[in-house]
């Protein structure tokens, strides 16, 4: 019993310490995990919005479709000639065409360097 009073009394003074170790915790976690979450959801929340008509998207089960229709919430995608699908907005990952681009650009600079 004695052994506890001196080990409460020896940790009791480092109750200031606790509070900075805490809140250092809490700041790593914020800045490792926290904002980079947020800033892509709002990435996402952007690129939703910014979706039309004609645009070619990848939904996040992996179909590839153009947007034919596109409402608030639900969006209407041709996958194929005359085949429809409706999918819901957040459910849309990303544009096809920005993930191609980037490949695109390399492709046509090793063209121009093979000439």
């Amino acid at each position: 019993m004695s052994q506890l009073i001196l080990f409460a009394q020896a940790a009791g003074g480092g109750g200031a310490s606790m509070i900075v170790i805490f809140v250092a915790m809490f700041a790593i976690m914020y800045f490792m995990i926290i904002r980079p979450q947020q800033k892509q959801a709002k990435q996402h929340t952007t690129m939703l919005a910014a979706l039309k008509k004609g645009d070619e998207v990848i939904t996040q089960g992996g179909m590839i479709g153009k947007i034919a229709v596109i409402t608030d919430k639900v969006i209407t995608l041709e996958i194929a000639s005359g085949v429809k699908i409706r999918v819901l907005k957040g459910s849309v990952q990303s544009r096809a065409g920005v993930a191609d681009e980037p490949a695109a650009a390399t492709k046509s600079d090793e063209k121009k360097e093979e000439k």
